[in-house]
């Protein structure tokens, strides 16, 4: 499984959201993740469809596919547990 981040340096959401995935992605290192800057990766915002709310967090399967998407804040234990529930994906 894989994420993808999309965030912004001037967002209040993803200043929040950066140590809590610092600190998943060093729990689970089977984990694969991939961060986007909303300003400086326009091409990558538009190919994901990424709209004006952000931080946006799309999990990917082993193939590459969308499976879930996140917009907006979540708890380190939300995330945690959807992870391990859908590591194997």
């Amino acid at each position: 499984m894989k994420v993808l981040k999309f965030g912004a340096v001037w967002c209040t959401g993803c200043i929040v959201m950066k140590p809590i995935w610092a600190e998943i992605e060093e729990e689970i290192p089977e984990l694969k993740a991939e961060y986007f800057d909303y300003d400086e990766n326009p091409e990558e915002i538009k190919k994901w469809d990424i709209g004006d709310e952000i931080p946006v967090f799309i999990f990917l399967d082993k193939e590459g596919k969308e499976f879930n998407r996140v917009v907006g804040q979540r708890s380190k234990e939300e995330l945690v547990k959807f992870v391990k529930e859908n590591l194997q994906k």
